[in-house]
């Protein structure tokens, strides 16, 4: 055998092993593109796009810190929560919130979580809130129109949270709304029943307004509440007035309220709103009146972390023995 056969034969010999191994050989997979998170300008600041769909969710909410005083000895009506003259507790809450387009328009979701740490009372963890809506439409647990109050921490004006389902439409600068409520009342030995609630607010330059209204079926009762705000000078100036007409679950302090505060915008940082109350018919007793006065102060310590300062008095014929208190808070804030 020459030199050239016996090159030829090794050349192929290698060649056939080669073959043989390359037949053999693992192919990694190419590794599949990762998608990152995208926002979603479409609701507003804060939503991004969950991966893998079209659906848009927002995280937020806070933690807060917050000491409260009184003067309150032995009162049920404590407005601090305590027996004592202070008490320090710490809550967290956190919502998750969803939307997506349809052909119906904007189908969205809610589910928001707090937990108390309190050496009072224990620890807590609670549903604040979950409900479901569909353009106007909107079903589920949570707060409702009589939540909202006035500015500052003086007035109470009514506050529920509950079940209901109802739909709320826009006109331009006019909303209406109405829904049907789940109410807990004790004519019924602390059976549910129901009542009904419709508000109508509507935007006129500086000004805004909102008139309410709510029956209690169960009770027969109703209240109804009035509410404007205003832009003057370098604050809002806002005031409020309920009538009741007999205990029910919508309000049920007095017959008569009426309540103002103004928040004064001192800079970019600091906040002053002093406010007054009046109930007439305290219980819907003739000659059982109240009033309360205070102050609160707001500071921007940096951007989602803030300070709040109240101070109340507070004189009332049907709480502490009808003698005058005050309670008041301090509160540490980081939101997100």
């Amino acid at each position: 055998m020459n030199i050239k056969s016996l090159l030829l034969g090794s050349a192929a010999a290698l060649a056939a092993v080669s073959g043989a191994h390359a037949a053999d050989a693992i192919v990694a997979a190419e590794p599949e593109p990762m998608e990152y998170v995208r926002v979603c300008d479409a609701f507003g600041a804060g939503y991004f796009y969950i991966p893998g769909s079209e659906t848009c969710l927002k995280i937020s909410g806070y933690v807060r810190f917050q000491v409260d005083v009184s003067e309150l000895q032995n009162d049920s009506d404590n407005v601090s929560g305590t027996a004592g003259n202070w008490n320090a507790k710490t809550r967290g809450l956190v919502s998750f919130a969803t939307k997506s387009d349809t052909e119906l328009g904007a189908l969205g979701s809610t589910i928001t979580i707090r937990a108390w740490g309190d050496n009072s009372s224990g620890s807590s963890l609670e549903l604040d809130e979950a409900f479901l809506t569909l353009g106007g439409f909107r079903a589920g647990y949570g707060y409702n129109y009589w939540d909202n109050g006035i500015v500052g921490e003086t007035d109470s004006l009514g506050s529920n949270r509950i079940n209901q389902i109802g739909y709320e439409a826009t006109f331009g600068a006019i909303k209406a709304g109405l829904f049907v409520d789940e109410l807990t009342n004790t004519t019924l030995n602390n059976n549910d029943t129901w009542g009904v609630e419709g508000q109508v607010s509507g935007a006129f330059g500086p000004v805004k307004a909102y008139l309410l209204g709510g029956y209690d079926v169960d009770k027969d009762e109703g209240a109804i509440r009035g509410i404007l705000s205003a832009a003057v000078g370098p604050g809002t100036l806002e005031g409020a007035v309920v009538y009741s007409s007999g205990v029910n679950a919508y309000y049920k302090d007095a017959e008569w309220a009426f309540a103002a505060a103004y928040e004064a915008k001192i800079n970019d940082k600091i906040k002053v709103t002093p406010g007054f109350q009046y109930w007439d018919k305290l219980g819907f007793v003739d000659g059982a009146n109240g009033w309360k006065a205070g102050v609160a102060v707001d500071y921007a310590i940096t951007k989602g972390f803030a300070a709040k300062v109240s101070a109340q008095y507070t004189d009332r014929d049907d709480k502490n023995n009808g003698d005058g208190y005050w309670a008041g808070y301090f509160r540490l804030q980081r939101s997100f």
